[in-house]
């Protein structure tokens, strides 16, 4: 069996599990979603495993095995963004589906249970929470977030509850510790590293922690054919020198991501100097301690360029998730499937949040990335190589085996 041709085929397949559109946009409990559980339940019946959709609408196959032993979990998710690729998330459910089926032919029998999770709802773009099957498996669900609602005013509760879920019952979904082992995502690097580095998989370090702030320059308006230039307080023109500073000092360093991603203004006409600039900072680290550092920074650079411009200046932070290191000896294993497998994986941070992410707090988590040409996520372009997803079931597999001798 060519498994990477396989792994193609099977993503061709389900991608057309999508509302219309270019690329694929499936969202959590809606009819493509229930279409790719279908799908999904056909790959994990093929590899052997038993299925069951759980109180979260996480679709779990589960390995028969040695009673008593606790379970590796492999998972990812089903859910896109709006017209996005083919690849982010289910590629890693289908993955996990093959590595097992592959060592299935070879005759492997495991010591312990593997169970492959297809997750619901990753993404958070129906509804303005993510993360839904992992927080409750691991016990950390806010219940507020039930009463969330889409843009079409339903629910999540309720949309939960028409797909064949159970509301009710996810307060109670938490795993005991001792029954599960480790939890691995295979994903896409959604980054340019693993191409640059011409390798098909690299071995990630962990999630970064991520904080938001909502920062405010406020100046004074006027008319811009007749306020002289000398003494001007433009909130715009204070921004703009602290988007450059935050720009400049992050790229210097390594493995900070500093990023401003929204800017309005008042009164935002075209004849009028800005009187007010409201924008966000988004700080990405795999250190926290690097990150609220910066944050820190920022805070100073802010209150500085606002005096020099004549501006009052404000900064609260609006989010935070903190940092999310992968298990070391979980690395070591999969560098030696890796290695077993003929990569010299290189080992790299993960700047987007992942399932994993959530897990962490239930068990040791490992992350493997595979190759995506260019680095292009989220978009129909999204592109792995069926050779390099070949190499990332060679190397699950080996992962599976190397768990098998530690136990």
């Amino acid at each position: 069996m060519d498994w990477g041709k396989e792994a193609e085929r099977r993503l061709n397949e389900i991608a057309t599990c999508s509302a219309p559109g270019p690329g694929v946009t499936r969202f959590p409990f809606t009819p493509e979603h229930a279409a790719a559980l279908d799908v999904i339940r056909g790959w994990m019946t093929q590899a052997g495993l038993s299925c069951h959709m759980d109180a979260a609408a996480t679709l779990i196959g589960r390995s028969a095995s040695t009673a008593g032993a606790p379970a590796v979990l492999i998972g990812s998710h089903q859910d896109s963004v709006r017209e996005g690729g083919r690849y982010d998330g289910i590629m890693g459910v289908l993955i996990g589906c093959l590595a097992l089926e592959q060592l299935a032919a070879e005759g492997v029998q495991l010591p312990f249970p593997v169970e492959v999770l297809a997750f619901a709802d990753e993404e958070g773009v129906r509804f303005p929470t993510a993360l839904l099957g992992p927080r409750a498996l691991t016990g950390q669900l806010d219940p507020d977030a039930l009463a969330m609602t889409d843009a079409d005013g339903v629910s999540l509760r309720a949309a939960l509850a028409q797909f064949g879920g159970d509301p009710d019952a996810l307060g109670q979904m938490r795993r005991p510790r001792d029954r599960v082992q480790a939890y691995l995502e295979i994903h896409i690097e959604q980054g340019p590293v693993l191409q640059r580095d011409n390798v098909p998989c690299g071995i990630v370090t962990g999630i970064c922690g991520i904080e938001r702030n909502s920062i405010t320059f406020s100046g004074e308006t006027g008319h811009a054919g007749t306020v002289p230039m000398q003494g001007r307080r433009d909130a715009l023109v204070a921004a703009a020198d602290f988007i450059a500073r935050v720009h400049d000092t992050a790229a210097g360093r390594d493995g900070l991501r500093a990023t401003v991603g929204t800017l309005n203004l008042k009164p935002a006409v075209v004849n009028a100097i800005p009187r007010e600039a409201e924008l966000t900072l988004e700080i990405r680290a795999l250190s926290d301690e690097e990150r609220a550092a910066f944050a820190a920074e920022a805070q100073v650079w802010g209150t500085e360029i606002a005096a020099a411009r004549g501006t009052a200046f404000s900064m609260s932070r609006t989010y935070a998730q903190p940092a999310v290191p992968c298990a070391p000896a979980l690395m070591d294993t999969l560098e030696a499937a890796c290695r077993h497998s003929g990569i010299a994986a290189p080992r790299l941070p993960s700047g987007a949040t992942h399932d994993a992410s959530a897990m962490a707090a239930l068990c040791e988590t490992a992350m493997l990335f595979v190759r995506c040409r260019d680095g292009i996520s989220h978009r129909p372009e999204e592109f792995a190589s069926a050779e390099d997803m070949a190499a990332a079931v060679q190397v699950t597999c080996e992962f599976l085996k190397g768990r098998a001798e530690a136990a």
